[in-house]
């Protein structure tokens, strides 16, 4: 298993926005097939960070949820929507491997 994480840079003069296409994704991605652990906006601290995080079991199956994401309408309409709106100013990805599992386990 691999667990995604987006680090949004966001306009925050539309932190709304924002949130209305994280709820989006919180019926797309699912549907689409990964394992979606949510989307979080900004609250304290800095108002520009979000981030989306969700896990699918290995690149290939991640490749088969992207290219489902781009045919699924609400997927469509959300990409639609955050290129109209302008609120995303950067998105970065990284993969990364749960290292800490079985938890509070000793070797």
């Amino acid at each position: 298993m691999i667990t995604c994480f987006i680090r949004y840079h966001i306009d925050p003069t539309k932190k709304a926005a924002f949130e209305h296409y994280a709820r989006n994704w919180g019926e797309a991605i699912p549907r689409c097939g990964a394992d979606l652990i949510g989307y979080f906006s900004p609250h304290e601290g800095s108002s520009t960070l979000a981030y989306g995080v969700y896990s699918v079991e290995n690149l290939a199956a991640y490749e088969a949820y992207r290219a489902r994401l781009k045919e699924d309408p609400l997927g469509r309409e959300n990409y639609d929507f955050a290129n109209r709106e302008k609120f995303l100013l950067r998105e970065d990805r990284t993969f990364l491997k749960l290292a800490s599992a079985p938890h509070g386990a000793r070797p």
